[in-house]
């Protein structure tokens, strides 16, 4: 049996750089970052605006959006997800960094999904727990991350990593438990992604793991390094020859 493709997440901070993801090809998803403000951090309406216009119409690329590490804020959350919304992204990534528990977190991201889907009903809406919640004051528990996508509406189940260290997913969890992440998400008919910092080494891990796709950006930039560097066309080969071989 010929294993599931897990497609590529790639997130670009700027215009030149997600001209660079669309030339190479081969990746699923372009998205729109600002890794200054954080984990999730949000870019400008007029970035992804410009970079949904890079993307050719009938393409099977589609445009991804963070709206940031957010705090238990709903309404906020809810603006700024119709935000980016407005402005061309066909998914948008919600961060649960401030909700304490399991029922915040729903009640955060049903108020996320009211706003976006009353706008357009296919844009998919990602709800991105942290693997390393024990570095954190608050952000619910991973295994719980499913059931909040799930209960709000949400269309994807998302682990990444809040502090960007070079510690990765792998330091915090087992593949044991990311196995049982992605098999409560599965149960709840949701997409599973995974980030946090993953290199090539990760990916027999990852492969094992099998999630719908995976999100990255050091990986890809050059000297690995996701605030200064800048996205290079051959990283992005090299990393696809390695996930795809």
């Amino acid at each position: 049996m010929t294993p599931k493709k897990i497609d590529l997440l790639i997130s670009p901070k700027n215009i030149e750089e997600a001209k660079t993801i669309i030339k190479v090809g081969g990746v699923k998803y372009i998205d729109c970052k600002n890794p200054k403000e954080g984990s999730l951090g949000a870019n400008f309406p007029w970035i992804i605006r410009k970079m949904k216009q890079l993307i050719p119409l009938n393409s099977s690329q589609f445009l991804s959006a963070t709206i940031g590490d957010f705090p238990n804020l709903p309404g906020s959350a809810s603006l700024a997800a119709l935000g980016a919304a407005v402005s061309g992204a066909d998914i948008i990534k919600v961060g649960l960094k401030g909700p304490k528990n399991e029922e915040q977190g729903i009640e955060l991201m049903k108020k996320v999904v009211k706003a976006v889907k009353d706008y357009n009903k296919k844009i998919l809406i990602v709800v991105a727990g942290y693997a390393d919640r024990e570095r954190m004051e608050t952000s619910p528990d991973f295994l719980s991350i499913p059931t909040i996508a799930a209960e709000s509406g949400s269309d994807i189940a998302m682990l990444d990593t809040f502090i960007k260290d070079g510690k990765n997913l792998f330091d915090f969890l087992k593949v044991s438990q990311l196995i049982a992440f992605r098999d409560k998400a599965k149960e709840l008919n949701l997409k599973v992604a995974l980030a946090g910092n993953i290199m090539k080494k990760s990916l027999p891990k990852i492969k094992k793991i099998s999630p719908d796709l995976i999100g990255v950006r050091s990986v890809v930039c050059d000297g690995y390094d996701r605030n200064n560097g800048m996205i290079k066309a051959d990283l992005i080969e090299e990393l696809k020859a390695e996930l795809y071989k």
